[in-house]
Parts: C-alpha cells; structure tokens; sequence
C-alpha cells in the first residue's frame, strides 16, 4: 500500500511539474490531485526537492530500459532492415509513451533553473543520443552494413534532426505523424546514403 501511494505521488508529480514546472507546483496542489492530506506525503517524501530528485532517478532508470542509454546500450543491427526497425521503434517510443513525453517537456521547462535537469536535458537530447548512436554505427560498420567513416561524426548528424522532430511533436502534436514519416524518410535516405550491400558495395 505504502509502495503503491509512492508511486501515485511520483506519477501525479511528474503531471504537475512536466505542465507547471517546479516552481508552478505546490504539495497543497499535489495532495489535493491525489485525494491526500500533505502528512500522506510527508510519510514518504520530506520535501518537494525531495519528490523532485526521487522522479528524476525514476525517469531515468524508465528511459534506460525502454529506450536505451550509454550505459544500457541496445544490441547492434544485423541488417539495415533491422536499423530502419530499430530506429522507427525507438522515435514511436519516444513521441507517444506518456512519461517520456512530460518528463521530456519537464526537462525543457527546468533545464535553466535545476543543474541536475540541465544535465540530463544535455544527456537525453544531445550527447547521450550521439554516444549511443556512435557505438550503434561503429558495430554496422564492423559488420560491414555502413560504409566506413567518422561514427562520432555521423552519429551526430543523424540524430539531430530526428531530435528536433521529436521536440516539434511536442510543441505541435498534430503533426506527430507528419514527423514520425519524415523521421523515417530520413532514416531511409540515411541508409541509402551511408549503407552498404551484401556484395560490400553502396
């Protein structure tokens, strides 16, 4: 029961804070989306910060293992049918999956205020992607499905206009499979551009 409570209050603070930021927020606010009385929160969290902090690990660890991460890193292609797969599975993931969406627009909104949602907005939209995408890209080459080449340097060229699609889906949801098809549009000049045939040729 007391788990169960935790998680409601980590759930319903993530709504708050991902539409009204931290400081837009307030326990009065929180318990009352809850059905609570602030002692229930109090019980298992001693400060706001402290639900702050307690939300961040849990979206961390949530993106970690749906998404993938530099330190949960997702197996290499074995095809470039299975990168297209890959890659189209993960963008479906990261414009509809409802936490990573608020905690994304959470991170966007406290990114100037909070270091620690400054670094993790740094992580999550930029280098954590380009790492991830660096190990993806050297492991296709070294199967001999990309044409050799700078990884780092080609990691980041992809995916900073996947990146930037995904932030225009949140400000503009309606454009979400307009996105999502220019997403993978990309994705397919991308291997059209960098990928080799089973012969070893472009």
């Amino acid at each position: 029961m007391a788990k169960d409570t935790k998680e409601r209050i980590l759930k319903a603070a993530l709504e708050k804070f991902s539409e009204h930021g931290y400081a837009g927020t307030n326990i009065r606010e929180l318990t009352q989306s809850l059905g609570l009385v602030k002692s229930a929160v109090y019980r298992h969290f001693e400060s706001k910060e402290e639900i702050w902090n307690a939300l961040l690990d849990e979206m961390v660890a949530y993106y970690a293992a749906r998404f993938g991460s530099t330190e949960n890193l997702p197996p290499v292609p074995d095809s470039l049918d299975d990168f297209l797969e890959m890659t189209g599975r993960l963008a479906e993931l990261t414009v509809r999956d409802e936490k990573i969406v608020m905690t994304r627009k959470l991170l966007t909104i406290e990114q100037f205020r909070d270091g620690r949602a400054r670094d993790l907005a740094t992580k999550h939209f930029l280098t954590g992607l380009t790492e991830m995408f660096t190990y993806i890209f050297a492991g296709m080459m070294d199967k001999g499905l990309l044409r050799k080449d700078d990884p780092a340097m080609l990691a980041f060229g992809y995916t900073a206009p996947i990146s930037a699609l995904v932030h225009l889906c949140d400000r503009e949801p309606d454009k979400t499979e307009e996105a999502l098809a220019q997403a993978k549009a990309f994705t397919r000049h991308f291997i059209a551009a960098y990928g080799m045939t089973d012969d070893g040729k472009r």
